[in-house]
């Protein structure tokens, strides 16, 4: 699912179309989703200028938060990589990562793991994103400040 404007001259309507789209914007806002996750990012906002979440949830971020959570996501999958030729085929891998306002784990194998965080900024915000949704949702969070 993806957001696009319902009609450009009023970019504050919007409207859902279904199928995947690599992103969406409006105004300074920008909306990357893709199976199973999506990501923002709006310049503009006054303080929760991110967002992260899924087809069924989403939690608005700082940016401090989204910045920790693109950066910790991307040490996580390096580590993940790194590991990979240590272990046997069947094993699974847990590592976590954290930071004074971001705390994620990673879960499963080093071709296919769950992504899992936890805001220690006091909202008591937790989400995860399936194993399925991973590759996609790190690709975007390299790219998110991109555009």
């Amino acid at each position: 699912m993806c957001l696009v404007p319902a009609n450009s001259r009023e970019p504050e309507k919007e409207s859902q179309i279904s199928g995947e789209c690599p992103t969406s914007k409006i105004m300074n806002r920008v909306i990357k989703s893709g199976n199973g996750w999506r990501i923002g990012w709006n310049p503009s906002a006054p303080l929760f200028k991110g967002l992260v979440g899924t087809d069924n949830w989403a939690v608005e971020l700082t940016e401090a938060e989204l910045n920790d959570f693109c950066r910790l996501s991307a040490q996580l999958a390096n580590t993940i990589k790194e590991l990979a030729s240590e272990l046997m085929d069947e094993e699974k891998i847990a590592c976590e990562a954290e930071s004074d306002l971001v705390w994620m784990e990673v879960t499963g194998y080093p071709d296919n793991y769950s992504l899992r965080f936890i805001l220690n900024s006091g909202r008591c915000v937790e989400g995860e994103f399936a194993a399925t949704a991973v590759s996609g949702l790190l690709q975007a969070t390299s790219m998110l400040k991109v555009f």
